[in-house]
């Protein structure tokens, strides 16, 4: 009985606010769910909806809804998965500031299966004339056991002019140690196979698949035992500043 009245409450919670999300109706707290990220370069901040239904959006000071919406290189609801009725929808996301507000950038029809996790992302390179993204949406399908020696970590390429890429890793303590495979090779709007990484800290390095010279290194990346990531390739592979917003950029995001 808990347990549903937890639900009830949070149900309750997200439907109060000037401009509130809500809650897809689900029979259980072992619903279907999905984050949303915003990989979309130079794409606006966004309210990211299932059918007519809003699942994120930024509460500002004032407690009304911010204009800014899900921002370049981040994941809607503070990372967190969003429960969603298993069902075919079409998922959007709508520009969150005042002008063009409401308008779809991407529209993804996606089949939700019951019980399943998934992630949507917005992708490639935002066109200004056509005011749109790409998008695409992958399967969080992880191993449910959970081994506390070891952390299962995966591949997603959001990059639209980046060929294949291999993530690998190495101890970040040695840099002389060998790069080590994480799962196969990985193509635009694909996913990687979740794959058992012994816990700590490591280096992480996207490669082309017939190349031995990393595309992306980000270091001190820790990896702890029992949890689920998705390294998340992000950017304009062709920038090579250390700086830019916009570079080539392996985003880390904890599914478990």
């Amino acid at each position: 009985m808990t347990k549903y009245l937890i639900l009830a409450a949070t149900l309750l919670l997200a439907a109060c606010g000037e401009n509130p999300v809500q809650v897809l109706p689900t029979d259980s707290l072992e619903a279907s769910r999905i984050k949303f990220f915003n990989f979309g370069v130079n794409a606006p901040g966004v309210n990211f909806y299932a059918g007519n239904v809003k699942m994120t959006a930024i509460l500002s000071a004032t407690g009304s809804e911010a204009t800014t919406g899900v921002t370049y290189g981040s994941v809607g609801n503070g990372g967190a998965y969003s429960q969603i009725a298993p069902g075919n929808y079409t998922l959007t996301g709508k520009i969150a500031a005042t002008t063009d507000k409401d308008l779809a950038i991407a529209s993804i029809p996606t089949a939700i299966a019951d019980g399943k996790l998934y992630s949507l992302y917005l992708s490639g390179f935002y066109n200004t004339t056509t005011k749109s993204s790409d998008g695409f949406v992958v399967e969080d399908a992880y191993s449910p056991q959970i081994d506390y020696s070891a952390a299962q970590v995966r591949l997603v390429h959001a990059i639209a002019n980046a060929n294949a890429l291999t993530l690998y890793r190495r101890p970040s303590a040695d840099t002389t140690a060998a790069w080590v495979v994480i799962g196969g090779p990985v193509s635009y709007k694909g996913a990687g196979t979740f794959t058992d990484v012994p816990m700590g800290v490591y280096d992480l390095a996207a490669r082309y698949t017939d190349s031995t010279t990393s595309k992306i290194v980000r270091t001190g990346v820790t990896l702890s035992g029992g949890r689920v990531y998705t390294i998340g390739a992000r950017g304009d592979i062709t920038i090579t500043s250390t700086t830019a917003t916009n570079r080539p950029f392996l985003d880390n995001t904890t599914n478990r």
